[in-house]
């Protein structure tokens, strides 16, 4: 066998793999992907949230507010996995 003879079977055997993984592909019947439901949302009952609800509603009165300043520096210090800061700490 010269090369060109075995690149043509090659080539050919290529094709015929080819166009059986095509209609091994196409013969399947397509299955509908099993709906996953997410668990409803409970409600939480943390009171920060319901101060965080307060403060939103006021706008930008909150600015001025020492209870809305309070809870943001609690909120803060609980995402950063921080203790609440000390006198000396500020």
């Amino acid at each position: 066998m010269d090369g060109k003879m075995l690149a043509r079977l090659a080539a050919i055997v290529f094709v015929a793999i080819a166009i059986t993984a095509s209609l091994i592909e196409m013969s399947r019947k397509d299955e509908p992907a099993p709906e996953l439901s997410a668990p409803a949302a409970q409600p939480s009952d943390d009171p920060m949230l319901a101060d965080l609800r307060r403060c939103q509603q006021m706008g930008r009165a909150a600015i001025d507010d020492e209870d809305c300043l309070a809870t943001w520096q609690k909120t803060r210090d609980r995402f950063l996995g921080r203790g609440p800061r000390t006198v000396e700490e500020r």
